[in-house]
Formats: C-alpha cells, structure tokens, sequence
C-alpha cells in the first residue's frame, strides 16, 4: 500500500540523513479511487465536530503517494517510516551512541558521493574548530573567488565528523563551489552556544582571507536554523555578512509553533512526528536557554538587513510552515527572499542527487548564489 494511515497525534521535528545513494524501494500502487474517503455518515459527523475554533477535527483517512511527483520520489514516499524514529535515549551515553551510529550509517555513501561528482574532501582547522575543505575537480572561472560555508543539520546532535559534509559536498559538486564545512561540537557534551560559537569563530577567520561579497553560508534544518543565527551574531558583533545565504527548511522555532508542525505530522516520511527523538534533542541543544531566544529560534530575531535568502521546503516538510514563516518575516523585513516548495518533499529530503527533485532544488540554490556572489 502506497498511503499513508493517517490517525493523528501531535509534534515538531527530525533531520533527513543526505540521502544520496539510497535505492528508492519499491511499492505496489494505489490509485486515487481506492484512496479512502469519509463516508457520508463521517462527513456529516466532521461537519457537526467542528462547531468551535478550538481546532479542527478530521476523520481518518488513507492518504496515497502522489502520482504528481517523480517515480523516484514517489516511492520514496511509500516507504516505511526511518527505523527508531520514535526512540529517545535516556542518557548522554545512548545519545553519543545514536551520534556515533548516525555517521556509520551516512559512512557508506560518502565515496560514491565524491567519485561521482568528482570531489576531493580535507578535513582541516580554523580558528580551533574542526571543519572539512570540499573542492571540486573543476571550478568554473565564475566560481574561482568564491567560497561557501556550509553548516550541517541533525537536530544538533546528528552526523559529527565527515557524515556532517555530505549536504556540502552535493552542492560543491553540482555547483561548483569551494566549500568550507564547520563540524561544531554539538549536544548533549555540547549544548548552546556552543554550536554557534564555532560557526562564529570559523566565519570570523574566513573573513579575513575572503571577500564577503563572494561568499555565501548555506544549510539545512538545525543547519538552517544556524544560518540564521550566524547571520543575527555577526551582525551584532559588527562583522560582514556574506552576499546570500541559503537556509533550506531551518529549525527557526524551537517551541515548536507552526501550522504544518500539526497537519504534516505522520506525512512527513522524515521527520514523523515531534514524538519522537527530536524534538528532546533541540531541548538538548537549548539547555537552559530561554526557546524564545533568537540565537536559539531565530524566526524571533530581527532579520533587518540580512543578506538575500532562498528557502527550500516540500509539501510534506513537517517543518515547511517553519520556512514559510522566515520567508514571509525576511520580506516583511524588505529583504529579497525567494521560496521553493517542491510537491511531496518531506524534510530535507532534496538532499538526494538521485532525486531530480533533488538535482532541481540544489541547482536553483547554485543559481541564487551565482547571481548574488561577486565575481
């Protein structure tokens, strides 16, 4: 069966591993007539349950993968649920074990990654903080002063080491780019701020060798949501901001608000549900920090001249109402912001290059740069 059984509980979050080189697994089909409907007698049931504005009450229903998307993703999509999903370690040993297991499961497919697109990865240092140079074979000459940084997703809590860069790789390779990926300490060790006071100290040090004006900071999710916070700490310590920046489907409010942080929750092939592991990792990442603090969710700070932004969500995004509330506040700000939401993505999920959906959006984040970076 290609639906999902949709019965509804509540929640927030869970970051998409770089899928790259996972076979897409194949399904039997469903069509639209054999998709399950309200009966006449639930129709008129759900008429009379929603009297009030507390909420909405929906009947039950199967919903099928999309024949609207490609056949690639269309199985993606009606595929089971990521194992352990819904499990949430109980000590900080089991959380570094999830850690440590979440980069031999991405281990793997790093090789193919780099031969495919022809990549050679350094892991290196700036400023005390560990960080990946990912340089393409061939650089076209538009992109020969440019530089992006990259910095990855996992909830703050996912894909220490090398697995962290995958994300920096794909679009080092189908763009072109230099890419410098930081690999921040992260939580439980490591909670705020310590994440973004080693993307600080990295863009700090980049600064100095690198025109802002070529440059460009680029994530997804807790990356994402980096991004943003980088962009609110630079400007209060009165440091350059890069040329544009792309913060893909961003974890920007921890409290875990949102519209589709309800009704994309269990369609969301990724993330699932903020029942499970995700959501207590951010309240990992936050520690006692207040979640209303904009370098925690920074869709509370102020985005008065940020850099040009483009945004990329999907349908099924759990955190697409995230991206869509920082497009609407960085327009609202007067700041050029270009959204792209792509029919029957989950979370993150165009983080494949075997995807054309994939290809799709990491090429038109490639574009935004090269019509923003200096030359």
């Amino acid at each position: 069966m290609t639906g999902q059984d949709f019965r509804r509980p509540a929640g927030i979050s869970r970051r998409g591993v770089v899928a790259a080189s996972i076979a897409a697994v194949a399904a039997p089909t469903m069509t639209r007539a054999e998709a399950s409907s309200p009966t006449e007698d639930v129709a008129v049931e759900h008429v009379n349950g929603n009297t009030n504005s507390d909420g909405r009450k929906i009947p039950a229903r199967i919903i099928p993968a999309p024949d609207t998307v490609s056949t690639e993703l269309r199985a993606r999509i009606a595929a089971p649920y990521p194992p352990n999903w819904d499990k949430v370690p109980a000590t900080e040993a089991a959380w570094s074990e999830m850690a440590r297991q979440s980069a031999a499961d991405v281990a793997p497919f790093l090789p193919d990654i780099k031969e495919d697109l022809k990549l050679t990865v350094e892991r290196s240092e700036i400023g005390g903080v560990g960080i990946f140079i990912i340089t393409p074979e061939s650089i076209p000459e538009a992109n020969h002063n440019r530089l992006l940084l990259h910095l990855h997703g996992g909830g703050y809590v996912l894909y220490p080491g090398e697995a962290g860069a995958g994300e920096g790789m794909l679009l080092a390779g189908l763009g072109g780019f230099r890419v410098v990926s930081v690999d921040y300490r992260m939580a439980p060790e490591h909670p705020f701020p310590a994440a973004l006071g080693d993307t600080i100290a990295v863009w700090k040090e980049l600064l100095k060798n690198n025109d802002p004006r070529r440059m460009a900071v680029f994530g997804s999710s807790a990356g994402g949501a980096l991004t943003l916070s980088l962009m609110l700490r630079a400007r209060q310590e009165g440091l350059a901001l890069p040329a544009a920046i792309a913060p893909g489907t961003p974890a920007a409010d921890l409290t875990g608000a949102g519209d589709t942080m309800q009704t994309n929750e269990f369609i969301d092939n990724y993330l699932v549900s903020g029942s499970g592991w995700a959501e207590a990792a951010t309240r990992l990442y936050a520690g006692h920090t207040d979640l209303h603090d904009a370098l925690v969710s920074p869709l509370f700070g102020d985005f008065t001249g940020l850099p040009p932004a483009i945004l990329t969500s999907g349908t099924r995004d759990l955190f697409l109402s995230h991206t869509v509330r920082v497009h609407r506040k960085l327009r609202q700000a007067g700041i050029e912001a270009v959204l792209q939401v792509f029919e029957g993505l989950s979370h993150a999920q165009y983080l494949d290059h075997t995807l054309p959906e994939g290809c799709e959006a990491l090429g038109e984040i490639s574009a935004f740069f090269d019509r923003h970076l200096a030359r």
